[in-house]
């Protein structure tokens, strides 16, 4: 409980006023209904028309869509959380910190695969309807899945072994190191994230250049791919700065001791919300097939059958 007390130590120290905290709010929670919605058109748009929930590129575009809804929806919680009830019982800050992890850290690794399956469409384009069928997209899906919960049940198993009984009934501030405080779960975090940077590091690295080199001679979709890779690059350095929070939050502190408070909201509006809005960009508005269909649901039109 002592890292519990240290934290909320912390947070009581760097209080915004009353306004500037509605004005965050507010903030926050426009910015997050209007992202969510794009995504709610991208998902109805997905389902309403085969050309797209029978393509494995499209498959694992909307299980990122689904996956950045969730994640977003409940950072954004959270955020309001931490301005008006403050503190939560342990049990249910845990299912909130649980499910959050699953999606934060399925995130680089849906945009790892996303990158492969660019590369085998634009370097080996006559095997990739043999490479890239729905049935083994379903289970690429299914091992991201299984990847991130072996990742993250761990820290729940630790914390049910480490803490009494009365710890999961008291109430704290919501954040990953009071809900799951014990000190073997962040050398454990630190090994695992590490893991993670190096194998979709590569996976990037590698696919982008093999890209790069087919799109100097061939066709205009190798190059449009190239540049797909790119916003996937940006998108995961976004998402994988998750992965050193502890050190980037200790340098904001150390940078802007004054202003922590409002270091820590550009923090999370550049790592937690920003990433979410880079999806819709990349399918919603680059590409030409989606962008034809996503129109008409978009500005709530109705379709013609």
């Amino acid at each position: 409980m002592n890292v519990s007390a240290a934290n909320v130590t912390v947070v009581l120290q760097y209080r915004d006023s009353f306004t500037k905290a509605v004005v965050k709010n507010v903030f926050v929670v426009v910015l997050g209904i209007s992202i969510n919605y794009i995504n709610v058109c991208l998902i109805h748009t997905f389902c309403k028309h085969q050309i797209f929930y029978m393509n494995p590129r499209y498959i694992l575009f909307i299980h990122l869509v689904v996956n950045d809804m969730i994640q977003l929806t409940l950072t954004v919680i959270l955020f309001l959380i931490s301005y008006t009830i403050y503190r939560i019982n342990v049990s249910v800050c845990c299912v909130f910190i649980l499910v959050a992890l699953f999606t934060t850290e399925n995130s680089p690794l849906n945009l790892a695969c996303m990158a492969v399956e660019c590369y085998v469409a634009i370097c080996l384009p006559l095997r990739h309807v043999q490479i890239c069928t729905v049935k083994r997209t379903l289970m690429l899906i299914g091992l991201i899945w299984t990847t991130t919960v072996f990742s993250v049940l761990p820290d729940l198993f630790i914390t049910l072994a480490t803490e009494p009984l009365d710890f999961f009934y008291s109430r704290v501030f919501c954040l990953r190191q009071t809900a799951f405080p014990h000190p073997l779960i962040i050398k454990k975090r630190d090994i695992t994230y590490s893991v993670f940077l190096v194998i979709v590091w590569i996976t990037i690295f590698s696919t982008y250049f093999k890209i790069l080199f087919t799109a100097k001679t061939a066709s205009k979709d190798a190059k449009k791919a190239r540049n797909t890779i790119v916003l996937h690059g940006f998108q995961l350095l976004l998402c994988m700065s998750t992965y050193i929070a502890p050190q980037l939050l200790n340098i904001l502190q150390q940078w802007f001791p004054k202003n922590y408070a409002d270091s820590l909201f550009a923090y999370y509006i550049i790592v937690q919300v920003l990433p979410r809005s880079i999806s819709p960009i990349i399918y919603g508005v680059r590409d030409n097939t989606f962008r034809k269909y996503l129109k008409r649901y978009l500005l709530c039109k109705v379709s013609k059958q």
